[in-house]
């Protein structure tokens, strides 16, 4: 299985992205270097390979989740550039 040119822009057009020829071309390269490698993948001889769901083992690093007496409106908002009614005021962001 490989992808065509053809795929690319069937693919793009229902993305509503545009891409120019060299960009199409390059995405073909691309996705076909992706297929082939997982291809290569399929191949390897797994069979005396434990199943894992991450490369590395992964433990729990969090903290405890013990309540804790967090800060007053006033003690988070003293440190604010600016603040109104109780709420941080940011500069305006959207016209």
């Amino acid at each position: 299985m490989s992808v065509t040119l053809e795929d690319v822009r069937k693919v793009s057009r229902l993305a509503r992205l545009r891409f120019d020829r060299v960009e199409e071309e390059r995405l073909v390269a691309d996705l076909n270097r992706m297929l082939d490698y997982a291809a290569a993948l399929e191949k390897l001889n797994t069979t005396d390979v434990a199943p894992t769901s991450h490369v590395l083992p992964v433990s729990n690093v969090f903290r405890e989740d013990t309540p804790v007496a967090s800060l007053s409106q006033a003690e988070a908002l003293s440190n604010a550039p600016s603040s109104g009614y109780g709420h941080f005021r940011v500069p305006k962001v959207i016209e």
